[in-house]
């Protein structure tokens, strides 16, 4: 085998498996691990905070029902125990497979609501007393203000906390936190915890941090731009001292963001934790508010909960964009990108969105997308088949030198060697350009994996009902090994024009060192890309096939056209040196 086509196929086999691995392989750093890790207690002294009992509420409350506050993005159910949230529905953002609006807080067992309080490190009791309520409405925000009275070491102190919801499309809301000394003497806490306490929604069936869905634990530093990954757990708990500009637990289409006071001081903390038979796995992070002194602390929180969207996330970058006057908060940050690529991936995603506003079909739309991309490499994918085809058409010699030099492989490669560098020829040809297109191919697997606009987006009727899942034509009664139990049929039409596409660019010109290599190359590699992309969304599957396709058609076309052209060229070439080799020797 010659050192060249040794290159090229490492080369291949380097691109091919690269780009399909890249979200789970070059940015491991991306995604806190599914693994489940079972909590326990801080210590006083490593929570930094005094530890503290529970204070004693006082006084009764006559309405404990739970209520609802309706917006023109939520429905929200508010409950008194522990002046908490105990649902958030999405209206807008149905579930694909029940048309319900999706549900941001999934609860275990254990029942634990969002927005709970601790005075207590360990962080295992909140406070569940019954709050009383009050709902006023102004023409933009509807505000509701739980309060009870307490007692704790000698004091009396009043705990109020005021949720305000916008009125608009709008999925960030405001959490005001206030202790009140109700008997002049300072407050007996020094510290209290707000806590997000629930796994977000949707409901999900495992997470497999791949194609389906993740949970990921971002912040942002308060004095920092950049968005900074949470991935290292210490028994199922990580902690940022630094104060941080933003918290955040985000999936793979929606996520809870909290913006902690920014004049207070406080530590962070995330843990993930072991949830039962129905939540396997609970993601919470937590705001713990330190430096408590004299007879009245307020702080008020900021939390987005709901899409995954530019559109509904940038907003809050510009005050009068939103209702509460936020600016440069830069909630973006927490959306997916191929990092390095993100710019790309954005322009793809809007030419992406420009497609579906003319086709109102995502399906369509990525097939428009894909064959733009193609026109756009054409260049590189003419050398790539032109070199194809003038290793076809030297055929006939290669097979000449085979023959003549089938006991000395050595001899075979310099003679090789030597008749492609005379007829201009890289057997690289057909790989360089794979490597060219490399940046797309990464923004576009990013894109298609985790475009927001693709869930529960319909292609074809009653076989692709969801770009965003794989395409399930049937269900068996039984598992299979690596695959489950439902039938895709996308990845099976992929696989098969891949191993046509790999026939029909590979040249007879390949020795028989090659054949076992070329035979996998064929094979082998579409059968294992078959299991990694098996569970694939389906849009990104009907973009690599559809570009499988227009390659087919491309080389077949080529191969038709111009191996007989090289052919007749390489002929002509011989034929004259034939002839100013006789006319030398007449002289």
């Amino acid at each position: 085998m010659d050192r060249n086509t040794i290159i090229a196929i490492v080369l291949s086999v380097i691109v091919i498996t690269v780009g399909m691995t890249i979200n789970m392989v070059f940015f491991p750093a991306d995604y806190t691990a599914a693994e489940t890790t079972t909590t326990t207690s801080l210590p006083a002294e490593t929570a930094g905070v005094q530890e503290s009992a529970l204070p004693v509420a006082t006084g009764n409350v006559e309405d404990t029902s739970p209520f609802v506050i309706e917006t023109d993005a939520f429905s929200v159910t508010l409950d008194p125990q522990g002046a908490s949230v105990s649902s958030i529905r999405l209206k807008n953002h149905l579930e694909s497979s029940t048309g319900e609006p999706v549900e941001l807080i999934l609860k275990d067992s254990s029942g634990r609501n969002a927005f709970l309080l601790y005075t207590d490190n360990s962080l295992t009791s909140p406070l569940l007393d019954y709050y009383d309520h009050t709902i006023e409405e102004t023409d933009t925000v509807v505000n509701v203000s739980f309060y009870r009275d307490y007692e704790y070491d000698g004091s009396s102190f009043q705990i109020v906390k005021r949720f305000a919801f916008p009125k608009s499309e709008e999925y960030l809301f405001r959490v005001n936190v206030l202790f009140n000394s109700t008997d002049g003497t300072d407050l007996p806490i020094d510290h209290y915890t707000l806590a997000y306490d629930p796994q977000i929604g949707p409901y999900f069936r495992e997470l497999d941090n791949s194609y389906g869905e993740y949970r990921r634990a971002f912040y942002r530093e308060f004095d920092d731009n950049n968005r900074h990954n949470v991935s290292t757990y210490d028994n199922g708990i990580a902690t940022v001292e630094d104060p941080v500009g933003w918290a955040a637990v985000a999936g793979k289409y929606f996520t809870v963001i909290g913006v902690p006071d920014q004049n207070s001081t406080y530590t962070t903390e995330y843990r993930q934790t072991t949830g039962d038979s129905l939540i396997a796995q609970t993601n919470s992070f937590y705001f713990t508010r330190t430096g408590i002194s004299g007879t009245t602390v307020s702080d008020v929180y900021s939390y987005y909960t709901g899409p995954k969207l530019s559109s509904s996330l940038s907003i809050y970058d510009v005050a009068n964009n939103n209702v509460f006057g936020l600016t440069g908060m830069m909630l973006d940050e927490v959306l997916d990108s191929s990092s390095w690529l993100g710019w790309l991936q954005t322009i793809l995603r809007v030419i992406l969105n420009f497609f579906y506003r003319i086709t109102h079909n995502y399906g369509v739309a990525i097939i428009l997308l894909t064959i733009l991309v193609k026109l756009l490499i054409q260049p590189l994918s003419k050398k790539g088949m032109d070199s194809t085809a003038k290793m076809s058409a030297l055929t006939p010699k290669v097979q000449e030198l085979q023959a003549k030099y089938k006991d000395d492989p050595n001899a075979l490669n310099a003679a090789m060697a030597k008749l492609y560098k005379e007829e201009g020829i890289s057997p690289m040809g057909s790989c360089l350009p794979m490597l060219i297109q490399f940046p797309i191919f990464i923004a576009l697997y990013g894109l298609l994996s985790t475009h927001y606009e693709l869930r529960g987006s319909m292609f074809i009727p009653g076989w692709i009902p969801d770009l965003s899942i794989p395409d399930t034509v049937f269900t068996l009664p039984f598992g299979i090994p690596f695959l489950g139990d439902e039938v895709h049929l996308l990845p099976i039409i992929y696989t098969a024009s891949m191993i046509f596409s790999m026939k029909i660019t590979q040249t007879a010109n390949t020795q028989s060192g090659q054949a076992g290599m070329m035979k996998f190359m064929t094979y082998g590699m579409p059968i294992i890309f078959f299991f990694i992309l098996y569970n694939a969304p389906s849009g990104l599957l009907l973009y690599w096939t559809v570009m499988n396709f227009i390659s087919i058609i491309q080389q077949v076309y080529v191969n038709k056209k111009k191996t007989q052209k090289y052919a007749d060229e390489i002929r002509a070439k011989e034929e004259a040196k034939i002839n100013k080799y006789k006319t030398r020797k007449r002289k």
